[in-house]
């Protein structure tokens, strides 16, 4: 029987998430501060462990250290949906924890809204061998950044190159890790605008793309509504919006956020990303990538692309923390070539 140990200090959601996850037939064990968590997880070997942010004694952060250090466990943090929790989770998921829920309030746990989340990343990430699991060790990264211009309003942008070729990411659980590597490793002039969808709320976004600018060589910007795309930056969808493209009469692309949800579990989707894409560039214009995640966003997007001649690549099941989301678009034809992570650095490094 699989364990789980949930670490909170309200005994409400304690209560509530093992209900929820009790309902999984799983063993669980709970932990009220971040010490007694780092304890029981020495003491034994979890399938995975939830994780409040603030607690007493020590806090969810902390903890998420000392097991990845010790022990290393797959680790869902439990995140409220406020600008300072999202930056704490940023630094969480840097640590070795591999997503995050979103907890509107200590109230709202249990809502229906949660329930599937949390069941579905709950069996995503028990299913996870700790093998798989690295402690992350981040160091701050010096670049020489691509040229910036100032607007009138004084806010810094990117210096406009023309766009002749995209390239798009998508990726939901374990993706954050993958996409700072990328953002890290793409070259200054890379001769593509880069748009990454990954599975986040929109205060999440935010502060992932501030985030990811600090150690990328090209920009990073976190979209809106029509703004237009440039060669050599990178775009990151906002959340609560899809990421759609517009072609404009001068023939510049640009970004539309799509508002209506359009029946899609994720939003930002990957698949309303791609599939947006297809319309609107030739295939030949098109290099999409799809990593880690759970489920098949992005599945169908793939398919499209590469019908239309577009370069589809997937993560491979060797690397991937969940081979969900990469497995469905190879499975129904839409996977180009399918590399594990590393490769698939070096196959965007050299993009022309």
């Amino acid at each position: 029987m699989k364990k789980v140990l949930i670490a909170d200090d309200s005994a409400l959601v304690r209560k509530q998430l093992s209900e929820i996850i009790g309902t999984l037939d799983f063993e669980i064990e709970t932990a009220r501060n971040g010490q007694e968590a780092v304890q029981k997880a020495i003491e034994t070997q979890y399938d995975v462990i939830t994780m409040d942010i603030n607690m007493p004694v020590m806090d969810g952060l902390t903890a998420v250290k000392r097991i990845m250090e010790t022990r290393p466990t797959p680790i869902l943090m439990i995140s409220s949906l406020t600008t300072e929790s999202a930056g704490i989770t940023m630094e969480a998921l840097d640590a070795g924890a591999v997503d995050y829920i979103a907890k509107p309030g200590t109230m709202n746990v249990g809502k229906s809204e949660n329930r599937e989340d949390i069941l579905a990343k709950v069996t995503s990430l028990s299913r996870i061998p700790p093998r798989r699991l690295k402690t992350i060790v981040r160091r701050p990264v010096q670049r020489e950044r691509a040229p910036v211009r100032r607007e009138s309003s004084g806010v810094q942008t990117p210096a406009f190159v023309e766009v002749s070729k995209v390239l798009l990411i998508g990726a939901s659980t374990g993706g954050p890790g993958l996409i700072e590597q990328i953002c890290k490793a793409l070259p200054r002039g890379f001769p593509y605008a880069a748009c990454i969808v990954q599975h986040m709320p929109e205060q999440f976004t935010a502060a992932f793309a501030t985030r990811l600018d600090k150690v990328s060589t090209l920009p990073v910007i976190e979209c809106k509504d029509h703004m237009e795309l440039s060669s050599g930056v990178i775009y990151l969808a906002r959340g609560g919006v899809h990421m759609h493209f517009a072609k404009k009469v001068t023939g510049k692309f640009v970004i539309r956020e799509e508002k209506n949800k359009n029946n899609r579990f994720f939003q930002p989707s990957v698949d309303e990303m791609f599939e947006s894409a297809a319309k609107i560039f030739s295939g030949d214009q098109i290099t999409a990538v799809l990593l880690t995640g759970i489920g098949d966003d992005g599945a169908s997007g793939m398919v499209k692309i590469k019908n239309a001649g577009g370069f589809t690549i997937g993560e491979s099941e060797e690397t991937a923390t969940v081979y969900g989301m990469p497995k469905e678009a190879f499975d129904r034809g839409g996977v180009s070539q399918q590399l594990p992570f590393p490769k698939i650095v070096r196959a965007l490094q050299t993009l022309h």
